[in-house]
């Protein structure tokens, strides 16, 4: 039996939010996702709370009414780190996480840091779960969330923020190393030491990652431009991922980053707005195919980058789009460019196609590029969806 404070604070949660449950409908390659299904929304009332539910086996519909910050929970760490940028001004040091000092950047100087232990030791999250924010009010600050091996996974209306900034290996705001149905929709990230959003080698299927704002402006840059570079990074062994409608703001690279040598990932991209970035938007390298739909560049130096050794298809002509009608049924919806570097067209790799033949792909329900900036503005983040 609960103890009679817990029981109010339960009791309180049902009643104001037994409701709440996500908003919409999971789409893409992460449709069928529940997550915590029908099960009773609450409130988790402490940080320690939070970590419990989230880890643990119970389906759960876990609401997040402020910001819950970790960010000096766990104490502060000293130890070696690098410079491994020289430019000005503000640019992040590193950790040296797995001699990453010592085997990537050999010749940066040495310097003593002190960073949050918390931002480099993620939350779990389990299978059979839905995380979800309240209004604009909820989230997490100081800490990230990692999904290993998990299942059925809605991750929506939260605001991931402030972790380590200052510091390449500071901490990632979403990790997913092996996976399937998981739908992360949005959300909002800014002001993360490392990357936004990243897979690790386990293969990540059936996810959908969608209208989040991944907010690259901030003081620290690892080219001292007050844009983020470590936006999204996608290196499972055989990722599926449709990545549609999200906002990235003032980036610089890896926005996403697709592909790595001895496996394969197919991402569907499309109807993104990409906005200020001075530096490459997506970046398909080797093993990857990244077919490019509906997608705004504006303002961006490079919108996709050649040479990886990926294969990415990117129409933008009706001739480019016609050519998709013989693996997709239907013609592609071209993309577009404003103040921006050139798109790639059909100079590519038409050999993308084949990695998205399937019905998941055929049936996409794509806007002209010409509505997206528009309505990826008014229609992502946090605080869009209740």
């Amino acid at each position: 039996m609960l103890p009679k404070s817990r029981f109010v604070i339960a009791l309180a949660s049902a009643y104001l939010f037994g409701n709440a449950q996500a908003v919409g409908t999971p789409f893409g390659l992460a449709a069928g996702t529940t997550g915590g299904g029908n099960a009773t929304p609450a409130v988790p009332s402490s940080l320690a709370e939070l970590t419990t539910w989230l880890s643990d086996s119970t389906p759960r519909v876990i609401l997040l009414d402020k910001m819950f910050d970790f960010t000096s929970a766990e104490g502060t760490v000293t130890g070696t780190g690098c410079k491994p940028w020289t430019c000005s001004p503000n640019p992040q040091l590193a950790i040296d996480a797995n001699n990453w000092c010592e085997n990537y950047e050999p010749s940066a100087a040495k310097t003593t840091i002190t960073y949050y232990k918390a931002g480099t030791t993620p939350l779990k999250v389990a299978s059979n779960k839905t995380l979800l924010g309240k209004g604009s009010s909820g989230g997490i600050l100081g800490k990230g969330i990692k999904i290993s091996g998990a299942s059925n996974i809605i991750i929506q209306n939260i605001k991931i923020a402030s972790i380590n900034p200052q510091f390449v290996w500071g901490g990632d705001a979403i990790q997913i190393d092996g996976g399937s149905k998981i739908w992360i929709d949005h959300n909002t990230i800014q002001n993360i030491g490392r990357q936004m959003i990243a897979t690790g080698y386990g293969a990540v299927t059936a996810t959908t990652i969608s209208n989040n704002v991944f907010n690259g402006d901030g003081t620290y840059s690892a080219t001292c431009n007050g844009e983020h570079y470590w936006v999204a990074l996608f290196t499972g062994s055989g990722d599926q991922i449709t990545f549609a409608l999200n906002y990235l703001y003032k980036t610089s690279g890896r926005g996403p980053h697709v592909g790595t040598s001895g496996y394969y990932q197919n991402v569907h991209a499309y109807n993104n707005y990409f906005v200020s970035v001075n530096g490459h938007a997506v970046d398909p390298e080797v093993g990857s195919k990244v077919l490019l739909e509906g997608n705004y560049f504006n303002a961006v130096t490079t919108p996709v980058l050649s040479g990886g050794g990926g294969q990415a298809y990117a129409p933008v002509s009706s001739s480019d789009a016609a050519a998709c009608s013989s693996k997709l049924g239907r013609n592609c919806v071209t993309n577009i460019g404003l103040s921006s570097g050139a798109l790639p067209g059909v100079a590519t790799d038409t050999g993308t196609l084949n990695g998205f033949t399937s019905s998941v792909f055929k049936s996409a329900n794509i806007m002209a590029a010409s509505s997206v900036g528009s309505y990826v503005q008014a229609n992502s983040g946090i605080g869009k969806v209740n």
